[in-house]
């Protein structure tokens, strides 16, 4: 393989891609991912700390599908970005076998 198509392919795959498999996520988005994901581990933190407390199982248990319900909406958003960008940049470089870990992906998000 000549070093100019070494370089294509590295540059092709560099956001979502099969090489690196990196993000290219905008930094509006980035730091909205972030910010949910930084309150979602402190909510965490809180659940340990009601564990700890002895709190009655009912409030644990409603923090834990708060959090769960959390989670959710990071995901959602981040499958959004990732339709939205990643695999039509892969599915437009003839790589359709992205349907394929969507689909796996789902499915795991699904359970």
């Amino acid at each position: 393989m000549r070093v100019e198509e070494t370089m294509e392919e590295s540059v092709k795959h560099e956001s979502c891609g099969t090489g690196e498999r990196k993000s290219h996520h905008s930094p509006k988005t980035k730091n909205n991912l972030i910010s949910r994901l930084n309150r979602i581990e402190g909510q965490i933190r809180g659940i340990k700390g009601l564990i700890e407390k002895d709190t009655y199982c009912d409030d644990v248990l409603n923090q834990i599908s708060s959090v769960q319900s959390a989670l959710n909406g990071v995901s959602k958003l981040l499958l959004e970005h990732h339709m939205k960008s990643c695999l039509i940049e892969r599915i437009q470089d003839g790589e359709n076998e992205v349907i394929d870990e969507l689909l796996i992906t789902i499915n795991k998000l699904m359970k």
